[in-house]
């Protein structure tokens, strides 16, 4: 089984997607893991990546399928939960002619609701470990001692996207390229709309019976 899961920044993906793949015993594919990792390594693709991120619009379609095209290599016929990919229609396009070279296919497509407003609280407040990647919130999730990670004591930062003045660029970006998915999965029949607001494990009951349905 090969699940989608997107929604506009900060509707919870993240949290999600590490319940999901255990449910269902998927391999989790983040693309922002991904590109994070390239980014660190200051490979080529990672360098030219950065530039995109750090000015809150969509990473190209080429960089982005090149990425997901080398996970699928190693993986082969197992199931995946593929977060934060596609963006885009065209993503949408490359994944499924992807997936029919390995004779597999999206099952679903599991869109998370959540409202403006309360996307930006989310991204403002998160912090992420600079060491090993955990994510906090300054209200909904605050570490122990600020700006430390009580995993490994490492600092603790806010991603450049996450900041105010960036975080309307990236929904404004979101709304334009990235809402059109809808149309695409729901004429594909793969489409399921799923609340994404209130506590995790409600959200992801909902997600359980959506997958499920």
């Amino acid at each position: 089984m090969n699940l989608v899961l997107f929604g506009p920044p900060g509707a919870g993906k993240g949290t999600q997607s590490q319940l999901i793949a255990e449910k269902f015993h998927l391999t989790h594919v983040s693309t922002g893991d991904l590109l994070r990792a390239a980014i660190k390594a200051q490979t080529p693709l990672g360098l030219e990546a950065k530039k995109y991120l750090d000015s809150g619009v969509l990473v190209s379609d080429s960089i982005v399928v090149g990425l997901i095209q080398e996970v699928m290599k190693v993986q082969k016929k197992a199931g995946m939960l593929l977060d934060g990919f596609p963006r885009t229609t065209a993503q949408a396009e490359s994944l499924d002619l992807l997936l029919k070279n390995e004779n597999a296919q999206v099952n679903r497509a599991i869109f998370l609701e959540v409202p403006r407003e309360l996307l930006k609280s989310r991204l403002t407040g998160r912090r992420i470990c600079s060491s090993c990647g955990a994510t906090f919130h300054t209200i909904l999730k605050p570490s122990k001692n600020a700006g430390i990670c009580d995993l490994c004591q490492g600092k603790l930062e806010q991603r450049p996207d996450d900041k105010e003045e960036v975080i309307d660029t990236r929904l404004e970006v979101y709304e334009k390229s990235t809402a059109p998915l809808k149309s695409y999965f729901q004429k594909a029949q793969k489409f399921v709309n799923v609340d994404g607001v209130g506590e995790p494990n409600s959200v992801f009951d909902r997600i359980c019976s959506a997958v499920k349905s």
